[in-house]
């Protein structure tokens, strides 16, 4: 089994697992590896190493930043996102492009009140929060609108 480190066109840090080198190039030839956050299938491997402890600690201010901005730092903030994402997707009911309409209603009274999501342009958003209506943008991966294998 390989595990590799991956990174999109996008700059999102991911990591893969292939049985061997040549599936990992079978799988990107066929658009099948894909960025979990953006849905790029634009793929390249990133040099890694394996992590190594040294006895020594740097503790000046300028190793501290390289620290939060490595891309094990970066995996788990990509992760925490997606798990977030997983949730939203799992806890509310997708309405499509009646995103405005039917928070409107709910708004209004005219149907019970329940967790959505779906499309809406940024001027239509707009005139819901100047109603009152409390919206939140969000843009999902493409991986969160399918079967994930």
């Amino acid at each position: 089994m390989k595990v590799l480190d991956l990174q999109c066109a996008g700059g999102h840090v991911f990591e893969g697992w292939f049985a061997s080198e040549d599936d990992f190039l079978a799988q990107c030839e066929n658009s099948m590896v894909q960025c979990p956050v953006c849905g790029d299938a634009s793929v390249q491997k990133k040099l890694s190493a394996p992590r190594l402890n040294l006895s020594h600690a740097r503790s000046d201010v300028s190793s501290e930043m390289e620290v939060m901005h490595a891309p094990e730092h970066q995996a788990a903030i990509t992760a925490a996102w997606m798990e977030m994402a997983r949730k939203i997707v799992a806890h509310t009911q997708d309405v499509g492009d009646h995103f405005a309409e039917e928070a409107r209603k709910m708004h209004y009274g005219e149907i019970k009140d329940r967790p959505i999501r779906g499309k809406t342009s940024v001027d239509e958003a707009r005139a819901l929060v100047e109603e009152g209506i409390e919206v939140v943008p969000l843009i999902l991966p493409p991986s969160m609108k399918e079967t994930l294998q």
